[in-house]
């Protein structure tokens, strides 16, 4: 059957899926997805508190667990699947009142046109992007303080935020309205109250340059910390108020950079005295592609201890590393040495120490997880926290020594806990919304390797049941890119719940390979950038190919029905496959991919160059169209199901649009699901339900699962 396919078909196949689950007795799709997800995990700036923010089936929950029991609480009680972020979780110095933000999409690369909050459950009331405040003892129900985003609470409970670029104060308590802190010509950002409360430093971003600002008052004058020619982030405050310490990086100019490799993006950090306004470099990353400005969280994670170094997280050895220099300068420090990337970092509660997440650790395949570790500029060596085959992550610190994160494993979905030292039995903080999810109906994935077409080692992740033989396989390619799929449930929602999906897909008669392509991160600098990737040649799709290769090479595999899945990035080579390579893949889902490359550069540059000097940009464009999945369309012949919102704010709805048109002008099999008023990242169970059922039963269908 050619062009769209009724939704009687979806429907039938999702019967024969049925009946297989039953046969199976396994649970159903439904129940694969209701895992508990906890996210947004923040401490208290003494580390008497923690906060975080649990979703279940579309429902977010604000959870507060205060010292020295630290039992939850719930401080929301909302019990609708409306789409409506809680994130930005910010304790307010003394800990008493926790500060949040309702609304809002914070994964997008570009703001809705007139700057709409997304609406992604068709309200006919235009949703806000609002500040929300409640005690943090849970004795009092929240209150709305102002429309805005990005909270900031200085040691004098003064409360600033981001509204339309500019800062913004609300009375802490509700009672009063909110108004423009003070004028800036730039688009603010990034605010940091001085420890004592005092004074605001701020990101004055102007274009192709920015500054540090700072505001001390409605009756003086801002101020601008060693204004130069530069782009600044991360402005961080020594603990005596004294001082300033930011990332410095040259402003937009320059001759052309060329398009089709990359070229050295050096950065610094300068500290800059507050009183006089003058700044010295204390840190100089070389010019190399190693020393170019971190492609991950956080960036430079920039951080003051309180022994006054400076930690920061540069590549300059081609992996993800911690190191320290005095604030005042001198000989820099690499404190986390070997094969592996720091990815999530937290200070301790006094300033001592820094606490991280790392794909390291003495399990085999640690390389696939994450760990917890502790180090200092004092410390002659990381010590090791957290250790075994489950995963730790996002690890904040808290009063004593003690540190919270969130754990997972291949059966356990997210959860928040709570440790005081290596080997210390860990305490659970447990909401009890987990405890009917089936984790028995899991299965364990197994790392493997293999080889692509030019020789790089490509790791994956194998989810299969025992049983059958000669089954249909799928391959999954994550999004990003720079993401890496994990032995275990993911600290993102997006791909916690891709994983409870090749769950599903495992234990329903699939052979599930989740692929780590090049330009992700978890295996160095050099295979997250390497020549030729994107739109520079598509050099990630032979991974995607050895893969395939691998899964034709299994028994219990038949190489005639391989599938394909994916989102986003994913949605890409998804599409690629299937452009190339429709001999091999049989049938793919596609979620909000790219399919053309030059449009998505147009939109991003504008166009071509206005200057005279035009670089490689014509040659960039011929290598991005061939490097696309729509170059090569007139080789698509297996069905695709295509699927997004169309609020996308991270790939252009038209995307999907263009793609299908194409298919229907060469009379290729596809079928579409929109969502209207969705984004990229969907804001709601009902969205991802709906997205992940009209998956399997398409893979189901096409592929012949349970037969």
């Amino acid at each position: 059957m050619f062009g769209k396919v009724s939704t009687m078909v979806i429907a039938g196949a999702l019967a024969l899926a049925v009946s297989h689950v039953r046969a199976m007795d396994a649970p159903s799709l439904e129940a694969m997805i209701s895992y508990p997800f906890e996210t947004g995990l923040v401490a208290a700036p003494h580390g008497e508190a923690a906060a975080w923010v649990e979703v279940v089936r579309g429902v977010r929950t604000i959870w507060v667990a205060r010292g020295p029991d630290f039992t939850p609480h719930a401080l929301t009680h909302d019990k609708a699947d409306d789409g409506q972020e809680l994130s930005d979780l910010t304790f307010s110095p003394d800990g008493a009142t926790l500060v949040w933000v309702r609304g809002g999409d914070h994964d997008e690369n570009w703001p809705a046109d007139g700057g709409l909050a997304p609406d992604p459950a068709d309200s006919p009331t235009q949703p806000q992007l609002e500040i929300w405040a409640a005690p943090a003892d849970g004795h009092a129900a929240p209150v709305k303080l102002a429309e805005g985003d990005a909270p900031a609470v200085s040691a004098k409970g003064f409360l600033a935020f981001i509204k339309d670029h500019q800062v913004w104060t609300a009375p802490l308590d509700g009672k009063g309205k909110a108004e423009k802190l003070f004028f800036d010509r730039g688009e603010d950002g990034e605010l940091a109250w001085s420890p004592d409360g005092k004074t605001l430093a701020f990101v004055s971003d102007r274009g192709d340059h920015g500054f540090v600002g700072l505001y001390t008052g409605k009756d003086q004058p801002l101020r601008y910390l060693a204004p130069d020619t530069d782009r600044v982030t991360q402005p961080v405050w020594s603990p005596d108020d004294a001082k300033i310490a930011f990332v410095s990086a040259p402003g937009e100019g320059g001759p052309p950079e060329p398009l089709l490799t990359d070229a050295p993006h050096p950065w610094a950090i300068k500290v800059a005295d507050v009183s006089t306004g003058a700044a010295t470099t204390v840190w100089r990353s070389p010019t190399t592609l190693d020393g170019s400005y971190p492609d991950v969280a956080g960036g430079a994670n920039l951080t003051w201890m309180a022994d006054n170094h400076l930690i920061f997280l540069a590549e300059t050895d081609g992996w993800e590393h911690l190191y320290a220099v005095p604030a005042a300068g001198g000989g820099v420090a690499l404190l986390t040495p070997g094969a592996f990337m720091v990815e999530h970092v937290a200070k301790s509660a006094d300033g001592q120490a820094m606490i991280y997440d790392a794909n390291t650790g003495a399990t085999a395949f640690d390389s696939e997880r994450r760990h917890l570790f502790v180090t200092s500029a004092a410390k002659s060596a990381p010590t090791e926290i957290t250790y075994g085959d489950g995963l730790e992550y996002y690890p904040v610190g808290l009063a004593g020594g003690r540190v919270a994160f969130i754990a997972a494993g291949a059966k356990a979905p997210p959860r928040v806990e709570i440790v005081s030292e290596p080997d210390a039995a860990r305490k659970s903080l447990a909401t009890g919304a987990g405890a009917a999810y089936p984790v028995y109906s899991l299965v364990v994935p197994r790392p493997v390797t293999f080889t692509a077409a030019d020789g790089l080692t490509i790791h994956g992740d194998l989810f299969e049941a025992p049983g059958e033989t000669r089954k249909p396989a799928v391959i999954f390619v994550h999004g990003g890119p720079p993401r890496q799929m994990l032995l275990g449930w993911s600290y993102m929602d997006y791909y916690s719940n891709a994983y409870a999906v090749n769950q599903y897909l495992a234990t329903h008669g699939f052979v599930v390979l989740s692929v780590n392509y090049r330009l992700g991160i978890g295996y160095g600098r050099a295979f997250q950038h390497p020549a030729h990737g994107g739109p520079r040649g598509a050099a990630e799709y032979q991974d995607v190919q050895a893969g395939a290769r691998y899964l034709q090479g299994l028994a219990e595999v038949d190489p005639s029905r391989i599938g394909i899945w994916g989102g986003s990035y994913g949605g890409y080579l998804t599409a690629m496959a299937l452009a190339r390579n429709s001999d091999v893949f049989k049938a793919g889902v596609d979620l909000h991919g790219v399919h053309d490359w030059t449009s998505e550069i147009l939109k991003a540059t504008g166009g071509r160059p206005k200057r005279y000097e035009q670089g490689d940009y014509d040659a960039f464009m011929k290598t991005a169209w061939e490097s696309s999945p729509v170059a090569d369309l007139s080789h698509w012949t297996s069905p695709v199901l295509l699927i997004q919102g169309d609020d996308d704010r991270n790939v252009l709805f038209h995307q999907t649009v263009d793609l299908a048109r194409r298919l229907d002008a060469q009379g290729a099999p596809y079928e579409e699901i929109v969502i209207p008023n969705e984004i990229h990242g969907f804001l709601r169970y009902e969205s991802w339900l709906r997205a992940d059922t009209a998956t399997a039963a398409f893979l189901s269908e096409k592929l012949g699962a349970g037969r």
